[in-house]
């Protein structure tokens, strides 16, 4: 193959294929062995394994068919595409899963008694920290997708980094799938930087969001290759639903209260970067903020881009965007690949353990804005679980840059389930974010700033500026039944929202 010289992207390709036996899906899963521990690639469907699972739940059928047990533990960044975790768990060959998942069939599995899926929920940025401390065991192998892999064991990430690189610097053992739908021009997106394990850890040398400290590739010892397998398939992402009214208020809402931030002098007028959880609220907000004629250009510093931030960089609201997972639709990602030079400069995708740094976090004093599924009248927050039990996706991301935000702000539409849920309840069923974290709440009816209030405070703004219409006097008959204390709470009462559902399926037949 000719070498092109108008062209680095290709070079880098054609001088790099020579050494690396190509097998099939089928052979590569028939070197994993039952019990066998696997770091994969993926954060969100971007980046995820595409055929090797499926050739390794083939694996699967055919052995419990048998008679024979054969199950294996996944560690991915995050959810993956349904062609990972939904083909396996739907094979039944998934005995441990961590740290995040939002198919279907996992979720069953995990919520199943006894637990069919043996499911981890954690931190984002702990997962690899974790790994390195050898907390989760021995990893047998890393199984990631990849852009280009060089003779001397440089691969190119495709569009996710997740755990790719510390997968790949613990295991035994590697394989790849080698996704030629990709383009090689995301050569340069990339920024591979990694921590050492304390004592000899130093600060991460990220003082802004669109710092770079790392490298375009990761480095791996050769020798570990065991094969490649080719791929030509597009990340399984799909659009999230349109904005409606409901989500467009809250993004309004949401935005309105960071420019009246800014006018008060409590958020600098170059403003600070912003962190944003997936989904149809998130891009609403992302919208408002840009269609807000009082928020300047602003940067992210994110988890996960969606399609509407690759909008907002082409319109030249987003000077630079850096996360994670490069989480978008096959359209918008073709054109990314149509003018990779224009984006390259903008978009930063980092490992995990650097894209939801706490440190960094703090540090370059991000905005956070992620999605409850309940708040409670004290301010905390529930982000993963349904009514109390049942697991939903997972705290994601959400726990690193809330903890550690300038201000940190949830969103949800006050009511779900054509009302009969409320939003705002006396006390959430499950906590995953405390009200010490928590700054500011905001739905479609306003917005609650609950920063230095007291418990009572902050009580009665969520009221007075979040509940639904239907839920506010049950909720202030929930206050009446309070008797002194701190915090207004009564053990008797605080489930009263979720008995009413449970047993009448509506929060509004509650009774105090």
């Amino acid at each position: 193959m000719a070498r092109d010289l108008k062209n680095p992207c290709l070079n880098f390709l054609n001088k790099n294929k020579m050494s690396y036996k190509y097998i099939t899906a089928e052979e590569a899963a028939s070197f994993i062995q039952n019990g066998q521990q696997i770091a994969m690639s993926g954060f969100t469907p971007a980046g995820a394994l595409k055929v090797i699972p499926k050739a390794l739940a083939a694996k699967a059928e055919a052995e419990h068919a048998a008679g024979r047990p054969f199950k294996v533990s996944l560690i991915s960044g995050a959810s993956t595409g349904d062609s990972c975790d939904g083909v396996l768990a739907r094979a039944k060959a998934i005995d441990f899963r961590t740290p995040y998942q939002s198919n279907a069939d996992l979720r069953a599995g995990a919520n199943a008694a006894p637990n069919e899926i043996n499911f981890v929920d954690m931190h984002l940025s702990m997962t690899p920290q974790f790994m390195n401390y050898g907390f989760m065991g021995k990893i047998d192998w890393a199984i990631v997708e990849a852009v280009d892999v060089s003779d001397n064991g440089e691969i190119l990430l495709s569009t996710s980094v997740g755990i790719s690189p510390t997968g790949l610097k613990l295991a035994d053992k590697i394989l790849i799938e080698l996704n030629e739908y990709h383009s090689k021009a995301l050569r340069g997106f990339h920024d591979i930087y990694e921590t050492a394990n304390p004592p000899m850890r130093r600060e991460i040398p990220i003082y802004s969001a669109g710092d770079r400290c790392g490298s375009e590739v990761v480095k791996v010892d050769p020798s570990k290759i065991v094969g490649i397998v080719r791929t030509n398939l597009a990340d399984e992402v799909k659009p999230f639903k349109p904005t409606d009214p409901i989500t467009q208020k809250i993004g309004e809402n949401v935005a309105d209260f960071l420019a009246s931030e800014m006018k008060a002098g409590r958020i600098p007028p170059e403003f600070l970067p912003i962190q944003s959880g997936v989904g149809n609220i998130a891009n609403a907000v992302l919208g408002a903020l840009g269609e807000n004629p009082d928020i300047p250009q602003f940067s992210m510093y994110s988890e996960v881009l969606q399609d509407s931030v690759i909008d907002l960089i082409a319109h030249g609201h987003i000077k630079t965007a850096s996360a994670t997972s490069l989480t978008v639709t096959p359209e918008k990602i073709q054109e990314i690949y149509a003018n990779p030079d224009f984006f390259r400069g903008k978009i930063i995708l980092r490992p995990q353990e650097i894209s939801n740094s706490p440190e960094v976090a703090r540090r370059i004093g991000i905005i956070s804005i992620n999605t409850a599924i309940e708040v409670d009248l004290e301010g905390n927050v529930n982000s993963s679980h349904i009514m109390g039990k049942n697991l939903m996706n997972g705290i994601g991301g959400s726990g690193d840059f809330t903890r550690n935000a300038y201000i940190s702000i949830y969103t949800t539409p006050s009511v779900a389930k054509n009302g009969a849920i409320s939003a705002i309840v006396p006390n959430v069923s499950h906590c995953d974010h405390t009200e010490h974290s928590v700054n500011i709440i905001a739905t479609e009816f306003g917005v609650a700033d609950l920063r230095c209030k007291t418990p009572m405070q902050r009580a009665e703004i969520l009221i007075e500026k979040c509940a639904h219409p239907d839920y506010k006097e049950l909720l202030r008959d929930y206050l009446k039944a309070v008797s002194c204390g701190h915090t207004p709470q009564t053990l008797a009462k605080a489930f009263a929202f979720h008995e009413a559902f449970v047993n009448e399926k509506d929060m509004r037949l509650a009774k105090f």
